[in-house]
């Protein structure tokens, strides 16, 4: 029997206060949702708990364990929430968290305080705000003191923002600094989560590096960290750990031994009826079998991830989805949605914060689409410029080599149509070079047609009439037309 189980057997001592019963729940609650025991939480908190961001009954309690409660609650409805990919689940939580922390620090309870921007701080990251979550928890490692547990937590946390942000020296970095912390620790829980996080900034770092080193070391690490969470009964983490080892698999090319531990995982989540977790988990299944070129078996698994982020409002996973569903579709000559695609996901990266994985969708798009003509020159010497200042202060070498390849493909295309290249059509190249010098005539008399005509030698009909059947795609570069005003002088009747 764990201690969490032995203090829920107490709650059935007559003699505890309300105030009593209340702590002892959240106190049991907080320690299920910490090895991803949500169900068992939700049980935990009794009468607290009426829903996913529903606000509790608080009369009668002392405001210290109202704010508990609130916080308990509130991080549990965090969790649910992202689990079940349950639409505004996160923001009923920050509300529930921001109360809390509001009286703790009323109470002058600094570490109690500290704690609820930590977990409002998983609120924002889940959402993508890695720039709002980063401010919270150094705000809440500030106001720490003497509580060791807390600190690691805390440290752990800002990890995990920076990972997320693409920021993985940062990481690094504040999990090296920690890591006394986590060693002193007996919690076999957060030892795993230290495991598994510095796991994923190795992986990461060493993919941006080019050093294998880094990704033997990471394997190292996520064995450690199965091996605590196993300890400490966290089975949806070891589950999650099943899914981080099969992407660094997949990264090495080891696609055969991926599936078998994605199939471990996605059976575990299953049971839990875990949807955010097995969303995840088909991403990464639909990486490998892009990488075995089974584009229409990765675009079915695909789907049904892109429909569970998109009902979440998880936002940075549902860029990554996006950048891979851009993949699948070029692949299978979706030209035009695949585009599209791309450039919803590297601006949804992008207003995140995540300029890695925006980055990385532009690289993309120059990939799969730079060398074909139905894409203007224009937007891929813009997807290259864009991803090129988004690169700025990375080192990340594999994003740096890729880059290089888009510039000699966006040389390639900013030089014209060459009559060796493959398809190459005369009508085609004159139309492109046609569409060049009209693009330059418009924006030179800022889109007025009349003018442009008179730059290009031709009458402002033929011009229009151009743009109106071979040039569509320029119509937006145009001033709306003005609707000709009719006479005020009538004409004479017959």
């Amino acid at each position: 029997m764990t201690l969490a189980e032995e203090r829920l057997r107490q709650l059935d001592n007559p003699s505890l206060t309300a105030d009593e019963r209340a702590l002892l729940r959240c106190r049991v609650a907080a320690e299920f949702i910490h090895t991803g025991q949500y169900e068992v939480a939700r049980e935990a908190l009794g009468e607290f708990w009426r829903g996913v961001g529903e606000r509790p009954d608080l009369e009668g309690l002392a405001e210290g364990t109202a704010a508990e409660v609130l916080l308990q609650v509130g991080a549990l409805s965090g969790w649910l929430g992202a689990s079940s990919q349950a639409a505004g689940s996160q923001g009923a939580a920050k509300d529930l968290i921001s109360e809390s922390a509001a009286l703790f620090e009323s109470l002058g309870e600094a570490n109690r305080a500290a704690a609820a921007r930590g977990e409002l701080a998983l609120c924002y990251w889940r959402e993508g705000a890695y720039g709002e979550a980063r401010v919270l928890l150094e705000e809440a490692a500030a106001r720490i003191s003497g509580d060791a547990e807390l600190e690691a937590k805390t440290a752990l946390r800002r990890a995990v923002v920076e990972t997320a942000a693409g920021r993985y020296s940062d990481s690094l970095r504040l999990l090296t600094e920690s890591a006394p912390l986590f060693e002193e620790s007996t919690n076999h829980a957060l030892k795993g989560s230290f495991h598994n996080e510095l796991a994923i900034a190795l992986q990461l770092l060493g993919e941006a590096q080019r050093r294998r080193d880094y990704a033997d070391r990471a394997i190292i690490e996520y064995t450690a960290a199965a091996y605590h969470f196993g300890q400490a009964r966290h089975e949806r983490y070891v589950a999650r750990i099943e899914n981080n080892l099969a992407f660094l698999l997949y990264k090495l090319g080891r696609y055969a031994d991926e599936h078998e531990h994605l199939d471990y995982a996605q059976s575990i989540f299953t049971n839990l009826k875990d949807a955010g977790s097995l969303a995840q988990v088909d991403e990464t299944r639909a990486r490998v079998l892009v990488a075995e070129e089974k584009y229409r078996e990765a675009q079915r698994i695909l789907a049904g991830a892109l429909q569970t982020f998109e009902q979440g409002g998880d936002s940075a996973f549902l860029a990554d989805a996006l950048t891979v569903q851009g993949v699948i579709l070029a692949r299978l000559g979706l030209h035009e949605s695949s585009a599209a695609v791309l450039r919803r996901a590297a601006d949804m990266a992008e207003s995140l914060g995540a300029h890695g994985n925006a980055r990385l969708a532009l690289i993309t798009l120059v990939e799969e689409h730079g060398a074909r003509r139905a894409l203007p020159s224009d937007e891929v010497y813009d997807a290259y410029l864009r991803a090129d200042r988004l690169l700025e202060g990375a080192r990340d070498a594999e994003d740096v080599a890729r880059l290089r390849a888009c510039a000699r493909v966006v040389m390639r295309r900013l030089a014209g149509v060459q009559i060796h290249d493959q398809d190459f059509s005369f009508y085609e190249a004159v139309q492109e070079l046609e569409a060049k010098i009209i693009e330059q005539a418009l924006e030179e008399s800022g889109g007025s047609v009349v003018k442009a005509a008179r730059l290009l030698g031709l009458t402002h009909q033929t011009l229009g009439t151009m743009l109106s059947q071979r040039h569509k795609s320029l119509s937006e570069k145009r001033t709306p037309r003005a609707k000709r005003r009719r006479s005020i002088i009538k004409r004479p009747k017959d």
